[in-house]
């Protein structure tokens, strides 16, 4: 998961030091950024930066308190998070009204529903395309080697978390066609897939049971950069799906077990199937293979799981998944139920 807000605001100010410190002695220079590390720790705002750095640094304050701090948060400290976060994305705005991810950021609340959101997105996409390539058109001109790469892999960012979201929101509002097409415009800008929008693009094709599509996908992993093969949640969840809705219990099944093999202790979290809030700057910075990352896919994979109506009152897809689950590990079975029944009690 690349879209780390904390670790670009480094990258976004390390370049900047590194870009002043070239005007001086290289002597001084190479001593100066030996303490760059500890000044950012210490003192970030003592360190050169434009207003568009310091509406960045926003933006990943803002992140901390959505994506880390509301989730969790009780029902009386959430009005407060949400009034900050509200706060630190407008103030982003007025010192960089060109500051796209605190627009995407915004327009979660200032959008009435799922689907204004989404004609939002996709209305202004091409806008924010042009903007993100022309900043990175002249950081190609004025740096070079290896900092003109970053500093225009920087520029482009936000157009890419803002075709992720784009998908995402295509998703969830059912336009699983639209959801691919955008999945592959960002592919086709970012194909080291920065964003892992190759995860959304796989619900989406098993949404609508693309099998043959699902496939072309796995065997394109070896060409993305992040060296993951073809065994995340996000796709085996996903090829699951597509077993199961065409008659194939026996390698969903298969899938099923692949899964908890790969996600040691993960039958609880497909038994429970929860949904989460998504992460509004990104999708969550968390570690390969972690339980952290099981979770958010099975969140993002309420779409397939909710599919139908099984007697239980759960999505038919979603019911076999916690049966199979159940079968395999019993004990998060049993410890399922014992925390269903003492939440009843409660």
């Amino acid at each position: 998961m690349a879209h780390d807000p904390r670790r670009e605001d480094y990258q976004r100010l390390s370049l900047r030091f590194a870009e002043e410190l070239d005007k001086g002695d290289p002597a001084d220079a190479a001593r100066a950024f030996a303490s760059f590390g500890r000044r950012f720790a210490q003192d970030r705002d003592g360190l050169p930066q434009t207003d568009a750095d310091r509406a960045f640094h926003l933006v990943a304050m803002a992140s901390d308190v959505v994506d880390r701090r509301l989730p969790f948060a009780s029902d009386e400290q959430a009005p407060d998070l949400i009034k900050r976060g509200k706060e630190l994305l407008e103030e982003a705005l007025r010192l960089d009204p060109a500051c796209h991810d605190a627009t995407r950021m915004l327009s979660s609340s200032r959008t009435a529903s799922i689907d204004e959101r989404y004609r939002f997105l996709s209305d202004h996409a091409d806008e924010v395309r042009a903007s993100c390539e022309q900043a990175r058109d002249q950081a190609l001109g004025e740096l070079s080697d290896e900092r003109a790469a970053l500093a225009a892999d920087i520029a482009m960012r936000p157009y890419w978390r803002w075709l992720a979201s784009l998908a995402e929101e295509a998703l969830i509002c059912g336009r699983n066609r639209v959801a691919i097409d955008v999945s592959e415009r960002l592919l086709a800008s970012d194909p080291r897939d920065t964003s892992d929008v190759r995860f959304t693009l796989a619900y989406a094709l098993a949404k609508l049971e693309d099998l043959q599509g699902w496939l072309a996908l796995t065997k394109r992993y070896a060409a993305l950069a992040s060296g993951r093969p073809a065994d995340d949640a996000w796709t085996l969840l996903a090829g699951a799906s597509l077993a199961f809705h065409n008659g194939n219990p026996m390698v969903a099944r298969t899938g099923i077990e692949k899964l908890l093999r790969r996600y040691p202790g993960g039958a609880m979290t497909l038994i429970r199937q929860a949904e989460l809030p998504d992460g509004e700057f990104a999708r969550l910075h968390v570690a390969p293979y972690s339980e952290d990352e099981l979770i958010l896919a099975v969140s993002e994979g309420i779409v397939l799981l909710q599919e139908g109506t099984d007697r239980s009152g759960r999505g038919t897809f979603g019911a076999w998944v916690a049966r199979e689950a159940a079968r395999i590990d019993p004990k998060a079975a049993r410890e399922a139920m014992a925390a269903r029944e003492g939440g009843q009690q409660s």
